[in-house]
C-alpha cells in the first residue's frame, strides 16, 4: 500500500487525488490535509458568492472525499502542527497544493494607508474567510478604485455594485451583505495599465456588467484602437471587447457607476491618516505592447483602494521557494525526492480551476511512476493520526465537514444556500 499526502483541499488538492485514484486505484491511500476545519479553498472563499454555478464544481470533489482510500483531516497546519520533513517520513508522496492565498504588494508611495486593501482579504471578507472577518472596508465614502484588469478586479465591481436584491441565491456571508447594503460607493474605477485589447477579463464576467439593476459601466471610445483590430484578437477576447465597445455605447442614468480607466498607471495614494485620492499616469503602449508613463498624471478622488494585482503562495519552512514568481521552486511539478507540487503553487496564480486538472493528473502520473512495482512501507494516516494525538491537534473529517454544512444551510437567511460561521471556533462548535 502507498501512502500519499496533499497538503491543501482545494481543486488543485481533489483534482491530484482523483487522478491518483486512477493512476493508482485501490493500491493509494490518500489524506488531503488543509489548516481550515472545511474543505475546497478557493471554491469556498475564492469564487464569487453571486456565482454558484461555478462552485457547484465541490459536488465532484465530494465525490472524491467521500471514497474508501481519502480522507479529509482539517484543523491541521502545516509547519506549526506539523513540518514537511515529518510528512516525508510518515508518507510516500507529498503533494503541495497550497494555492497562492496572499496578495502581491503594491509597491507604490501610500501603499500602506488605511483603506489600501488587498484583493485577496476584500473577497475573504464577503466570503466569509476567519482570517478577513474583521476587515471593515471603508464603504462609507463615494468612490473606490479597483486596481486590475482581470476577473477578480470584475467580481470586486460587481460586488461592490449590486443591490441587496441582486445578492438572492448567493451565499455571501451576513455581515458583508448587510455592510455592502449600506455603502455609499457610488463610483467605481476599475483601473489597468494597458488598453481594452490587453485585458485578462473573459466574456461571461464583462457581460454581468451590463445587466446590473443600478449601475451602469462607463469606458471612453477613446481608449479602443479601430475596431477593423479586434479581428486579430482571439475569439474569446474579442467578445470581451465588443461587450466593452457596447459599454461605450452606453447612456443609461443609474446611481452608480463603473467607470474603466485604461490606460492609467497608479503612481502614489494620498490622503490624511487614509485614502482621499489615487494619482495615475497616463500611459501608451510601446512598439512590444508594454505600458509605459507619458508624464501626464491625473487625480482620481476614492476612500478605497483595493488591488486585484495577483497573488502569492507562502513559503513553507524546508521547502525551497521562488521569491520573484511567489511560488515553489520546481521542475514540472517535482520539488524533491518525494515532493510534488500542483495547482498555483506550482505555475503561479493563473488559470482557472479547470486548468488544475491536468496539473494534478500529471503529478499522479510522475508519483506511479516514481513508485514503480514496489510496495510502500511508510506509516501513512497512523503515522499521522498518531503524531497529532501527541500533540493535541483537533482534526476535523470529512464526515465532521458535513455536519457543518447541514448547521450552515440550516441557519441560512432566505433564498440563501447557506450562512457560513466565520470563526473557527464557530465550526469546530457545529460539527458536533
Amino acid at each position: 500500500m502507498r501512502h500519499v499526502a496533499i497538503i491543501g483541499s482545494g481543486p488543485a488538492g481533489y483534482y491530484s487525488a482523483e487522478a491518483l485514484q486512477k493512476a493508482l486505484g485501490d493500491e493509494v491511500r490518500i489524506d488531503i490535509v488543509d489548516r481550515m476545519p472545511v474543505p475546497y479553498g478557493l471554491i469556498r472563499f475564492g469564487v464569487a458568492p453571486d456565482h454558484q454555478s461555478i462552485k457547484a464544481v465541490y459536488r465532484r470533489y465530494e465525490k472524491v472525499a467521500l471514497s474508501d482510500n481519502v480522507r479529509f483531516v482539517g484543523n491541521v497546519l502545516v509547519g506549526r502542527d506539523i513540518s514537511i520533513p515529518e510528512l516525508i517520513e510518515l508518507y510516500d508522496a507529498v503533494i503541495l497544493a497550497t494555492g497562492a492565498p496572499h496578495d502581491r504588494p503594491l509597491d507604490i508611495p501610500g501603499g500602506d494607508l488605511p483603506g489600501v486593501i488587498g484583493s485577496a482579504a476584500f473577497v475573504g471578507w464577503y466570503n466569509g474567510h476567519p482570517e478577513f472577518a474583521d476587515l471593515a472596508p471603508p464603504l462609507d465614502v463615494s468612490a473606490a478604485a479597483v486596481i486590475g484588469n482581470g476577473n477578480v478586479a470584475l467580481d470586486v465591481a460587481r460586488i461592490l455594485s449590486k443591490t441587496p436584491a441582486e445578492f438572492a441565491g448567493s451565499d455571501i456571508v451576513g455581515h458583508a451583505f448587510s455592510a455592502l447594503g449600506d455603502s455609499a460607493i457610488r463610483d467605481i474605477h476599475v483601473l489597468g495599465r494597458r488598453g481594452p485589447h490587453q485585458i485578462a477579463m473573459t466574456p461571461k464576467e464583462l457581460g454581468e456588467l451590463g445587466h446590473l439593476e443600478s449601475a451602469v459601466p462607463k469606458v471612453d471610445p477613446a481608449d479602443f484602437p479601430p475596431e477593423m483590430d479586434d479581428a486579430l484578437l482571439e475569439p474569446g477576447q474579442r467578445k470581451s471587447v465588443t461587450h466593452l465597445r457596447g459599454f461605450a455605447a452606453l447612456d443609461a442614468a443609474k446611481t452608480k457607476t463603473i467607470h474603466f480607466d485604461f490606460f492609467a498607471m497608479p503612481l502614489r495614494i494620498e490622503g490624511e491618516g487614509r485614502v482621499e485620492r489615487i494619482v495615475v499616469e497616463k500611459t501608451a503602449l510601446d512598439a512590444k505592447g508594454a505600458a509605459a508613463g507619458t508624464g501626464e498624471t491625473y487625480e482620481i478622488p476614492c476612500g478605497m483602494v483595493i488591488t486585484c494585482i495577483g497573488y502569492q503562495t507562502p513559503p513553507i519552512e524546508g521547502v525551497p521557494y521562488e521569491e520573484s514568481r511567489g511560488r515553489f521552486a520546481n521542475s514540472e511539478g517535482v520539488i524533491g525526492d518525494g515532493l510534488y507540487c500542483v495547482g498555483w503553487a506550482r505555475r503561479g496564480p493563473t488559470g482557472t480551476i479547470g486548468t488544475n486538472r491536468p496539473d494534478g493528473y500529471e503529478v499522479a502520473d510522475k508519483i506511479a511512476a516514481d513508485f514503480g512495482g514496489t510496495g510502500g512501507r511508510k506509516d501513512g494516516r497512523t503515522g499521522l493520526d498518531r503524531l497529532l494525538e501527541s500533540r493535541n491537534v483537533d482534526i476535523v473529517t470529512f464526515r465532521d465537514w458535513q455536519r457543518i454544512e447541514a448547521a450552515e444551510a440550516a441557519r441560512a437567511r432566505e433564498g440563501s444556500p447557506r450562512e457560513k460561521f466565520i470563526l473557527i471556533e464557530e465550526m469546530l462548535g457545529a460539527r458536533r
